[in-house]
This record gives structure tokens, sequence and C-alpha cells, in this order.
């Protein structure tokens, strides 16, 4: 289990204990309701903490369970809880479609997990209610059609479908901006900028760079996680081995991320 996942699980699980104790009135002023948004900005948060019973949370968190270690693995930490709230901040814009409506719960946030868990991972198999296998792509794609049928045809009232297509938006915007101005692609476009058209490879003067060796045998390793230590090791035995300039471009960007 990583450490934001963890901590998402337990303040989700912590704050539906704490509803039994809330007043309406404290209740109340937690929950989304789009059209008060003006008065009430916090709820934009404090709705995603919220549930509507045992099976909502349980639903939610097993989701959460399920794709968000190998996510925030992969992303690092601080992304995937911006990933997360971004997604549940998504659903609450979206749900401005249905003004009057009170919503809670960690939808929204959990579809966005979904949707950038199938953004990397497209063809992993997901196995549905445990017998029946799906491509994790092919069942964000069914999710979002669905939940565009149902929020607009009406169907089943009280589920908050408009939420849930709000975290695919909200989780693919957070995606495509994290994308852009990460370290690794503001790498890869400075790498490309550099690029001579003479030069074999495509990476101008930047291949045979002792400095960058120097520099990553300078990070300390050992505050990675251990799938981005292992990679890390192993592209660094390789640059020592062969030279900065058998990395690939991937790779390189992959250790100005780590050691930035």
């Amino acid at each position: 289990m990583t450490p934001w996942v963890t901590r998402l699980l337990v303040a989700n699980v912590v704050v539906f204990v704490l509803q039994g104790a809330m007043t309406p009135a404290i209740f109340n002023s937690l929950v989304l309701v789009p059209a008060l948004l003006p008065v009430r900005p916090w709820t934009l948060i404090t709705y995603q903490f919220l549930h509507g019973g045992l099976w909502h949370l349980a639903f939610n968190m097993l989701a959460l369970f399920f794709f968000g270690p190998r996510l925030e693995a992969r992303l690092g930490g601080g992304r995937f809880l911006g990933l997360y709230l971004a997604s549940g901040i998504g659903g609450a814009v979206l749900s401005l479609l249905t003004p009057m409506s009170a919503i809670i719960g960690a939808s929204g946030a959990v579809f966005g997990v979904l949707l950038a868990f199938a953004r990397y991972y497209p063809r992993e198999r997901i196995f549905i209610w445990g017998i029946l296998p799906i491509e994790s792509r092919i069942l964000v794609i069914f999710l979002a059609v669905f939940s565009l049928w149902a929020g607009f045809g009406g169907a089943q009232a009280g589920v908050a479908h408009f939420a849930h297509l709000g975290g695919f938006v909200g989780g693919w915007i957070f995606l495509k901006f994290q994308e852009r101005y990460s370290p690794a692609e503001r790498f890869r476009r400075r790498v490309e900028a550099a690029a001579l058209p003479s030069r074999p490879g495509g990476l101008g003067g930047l291949g045979g760079n002792g400095g960058e060796l120097k520099r990553w045998k300078s990070v300390d390793a050992s505050g990675m996680h251990p799938l981005n230590r292992e990679e890390f090791e192993r592209i660094l035995a390789k640059a020592e081995a062969q030279g900065a300039g058998s990395l690939s471009l991937q790779e390189r960007a992959f250790m100005e991320r780590v050691g930035s």
C-alpha cells in the first residue's frame, strides 16, 4: 500500500464514521449543491469525503485500493493526490448541469484514478465481480458512455452520473497538464530543441555529457518508491557501463524526473 492511497482510505473511513455524530446542519454544510458553490466553495473538497452508506463507501474505497497504489508508484505521491482531488473537483464542476442536486461521495475522484490507470495500463485486464475480464481502456469507455446516457436519460435516480463524467474530465485535464509541464516533458523538449540533424540519434551534443552521469550518481535513491528505485538503478548501471549516450530519450527523461 502506498502512502497517499493509505491516507485517503483512512480519511474516507474516518469521515464516514464521524457522519453519524454530525448534526444535520453540519452535514448539509459539507454536501455539494452546485448552485451554492459561490457561497460554499469548500464543498468542492468536503463532498468527496462524505458517503451515502456503507456500500457507497465500500465500492469507492475498493476501487481506490486496487487501482491507486500502482498509479501512485508511477506518478509519485504529490501528483497522485493532485489527480485525486482534481478529478473530484471536475466532478463537482460538471455537476453544475444538475444545479440543485445534493451530491456526496468519492466517485468522481475514483473515476479520475480509473481513467489515469487506463491511460498508463490500457490493456490491463480487470475482473468484474472477480469473474468477467475486461481491459481497463474498454471499462473506462463503457463507464463514460453509460454515465453520459444515464445522466441525460435520467436513469438510476440518486446517482451522480455527471460527477462521474466530471471525474473523467478533471482527471484527463490534470494528466495533460502534468504531461505538458512535468520535468520529464521539459527535458524532452530541451533535448529535441538541442538536437542537430547531423548528429546520429538526434541527441545533439547531449549524448556524451559526463556531467549528467555524475549528477545522477549523486542522487539519493533511498527515499524513492521501490519500483522507481529499481528502474533508477537499472538505468544508472546502463549509463555507467555503456555511457550516457546509450540511454534512450525515455530513460533520460525518467532520470531527470526522479533526480529533480
